[in-house]
């Protein structure tokens, strides 16, 4: 499963905030964005959403919702990310959606991994990479090491995404370390021209990307 290495989670106070930020992030060159906007009603998802994919659509940018697979179904997006994953659900959420979308979830341990591999998910967000102390979280920051030893445990070609407060003095660290690519949110909302530097990173980064090469 191939999918883009650098993904914008989108940000947002309103819908407004969030049309605004895809459309300077699709016009700085960002290959696929994940609109997460958890303070929209079902309704006022659904309307932005259809915005979103019309600004997607024309810049030939990949479109993800999170968890909200039903919306992503009505609109054709390429793809949905289960952030809340109930491993129970993902053969209905599969079921529902078309058999070329993709279907992403979140992962914090290397069960949770190994539990989703055998689900046949398509990719994780392995997170969070660095923990946001302006939060309350039982979740601490994975880190290098942590990236590092669950990719390594893992045998599976199945995308693994780091996210979490990632900035481009992490990319080549955290490619080494096995991860696929990265999604990013805050660096990228503050300064839109990173994304061509963070796609410089990754391809540069790409011929380090092969896991399991240690002596």
């Amino acid at each position: 499963m191939i999918i883009p290495k650098l993904h914008y989670r989108s940000q947002g106070n309103s819908s407004e905030e969030h049309l605004e930020n895809i459309q300077k992030a699709c016009t700085s060159g960002i290959e696929l964005v994940q609109l997460d906007f958890e303070k929209a009603t079902e309704k006022q998802l659904l309307k932005l959403a259809k915005q979103v994919r019309e600004i997607t659509s024309h810049f030939q940018t990949r479109l993800f919702l999170t968890d909200h697979h039903k919306i992503a179904r009505e609109i054709k997006a390429d793809g949905v990310y289960l952030e809340k994953t109930d491993l129970s659900l993902l053969l209905s959420v599969r079921n529902h959606l078309y058999t070329w979308q993709i279907i992403g979830a979140g992962a914090h341990t290397l069960q949770e991994c190994e539990a989703l591999i055998a689900k046949d998910i398509d990719y994780i967000n392995l997170n969070p990479f660095k923990t946001n102390t302006k939060l309350v979280t039982a979740k601490t920051g994975l880190g290098l090491n942590g990236y590092s030893l669950i990719t390594e445990a893992l045998t599976t070609e199945t995308p693994i995404l780091g996210a979490g407060g990632i900035t481009p003095e992490d990319v080549k660290d955290l490619m080494t370390a096995g991860i696929s690519g990265i999604v990013v949110s805050d660096y990228i909302t503050q300064d839109f021209n990173s994304i061509k530097t963070f796609n410089q990173l990754l391809k540069a980064s790409s011929t380090e990307e092969q896991r399991h090469t240690f002596e």
